[in-house]
């Protein structure tokens, strides 16, 4: 663990643990799917009880662990699946995290008249870039994302959607958000099942015609205007979404 991840402060101390105890969830190293306790972590660690507590809150908020009062933590059933909770915009961009990008077909500029309507372009001119998403080597999605030309400028000649191959830990809207004159504020989306498109069978190695899991996100800026249009497909057996729904109560 690195010296800021041990001085126990800040983000990066929690989600260095958090990333360390999935690789062992993963890796089947906790006996009996029993997880140290947060006292033992802590003092392994050398981190404080609140940033070990973090770690876990955030293992259990994905589904990879579960607390059993009186008796511990213990490893979910589906903890080989790569489980993440949805609830904001920064959570999506959180994908970097943990997952890699693996760019199948570089940044390009060309006609797509279905996104230019998506993404309410005057002209059927889009920039698009397709790539896999891989939690610990295992490809488990393969994302079309489509911008508006000004939006997708803004990305030309970056490696980490330019060359075919190229692996990073980097998310498109992380890139644009910081590129962008108004910052992301929104994703609408929609989820819905359908057949394994040709190049999800070769990319992603499963039968043709196999239903995915399919999501669809439009991002816009603070001023309400589209900059990303994502297309998404999952591998169903490898991938798990959740998102937290809450009730807003009165007073």
């Amino acid at each position: 663990m690195s010296d800021a991840a041990r001085s126990g402060k800040g983000p990066v101390a929690y989600r260095a643990l958090a990333e360390q105890l999935r690789e062992g969830i993963l890796g089947k190293t906790f006996p009996g799917g029993r997880l140290p306790t947060e006292a033992e972590l802590a003092r392994t660690h050398e981190l404080s009880r609140q940033t070990v507590r973090r770690a876990m809150q955030e293992l259990v908020a994905s589904g990879m662990v579960y607390r059993v009062p009186g008796r511990g933590t213990f490893v979910a059933d589906e903890a080989g699946r790569y489980i993440r909770q949805f609830g904001s915009v920064e959570d999506l961009m959180a994908l970097s995290l943990d997952t890699e990008l693996d760019v199948v077909r570089p940044l390009r500029r060309g006609v797509d008249v279905a996104a230019a309507g998506r993404l309410r372009l005057d002209s059927d001119v889009v920039w698009t870039v397709v790539f896999r998403r891989l939690y610990d080597e295992l490809p488990f999605c393969l994302t079309t994302v489509h911008l508006p030309p000004d939006v997708g400028r803004l990305l030309d000649g970056l490696p980490q959607v330019s060359e075919p191959g190229m692996r990073s830990r980097v998310t498109v809207i992380g890139l644009l958000d910081t590129r962008l004159d108004s910052p992301i504020a929104d994703a609408e989306q929609s989820i819905t099942v359908s057949p394994a498109s040709p190049l999800a069978v070769e990319q992603l190695g499963c039968a043709p015609q196999q239903p995915l899991l399919r999501i669809e996100r439009t991002y816009a800026d603070t001023d309400a205007k589209p900059v990303e249009l994502a297309l998404s497909e999952f591998l169903p057996e490898h991938y798990s979404y959740r998102v937290r729904l809450r009730r807003s109560l009165p007073g």
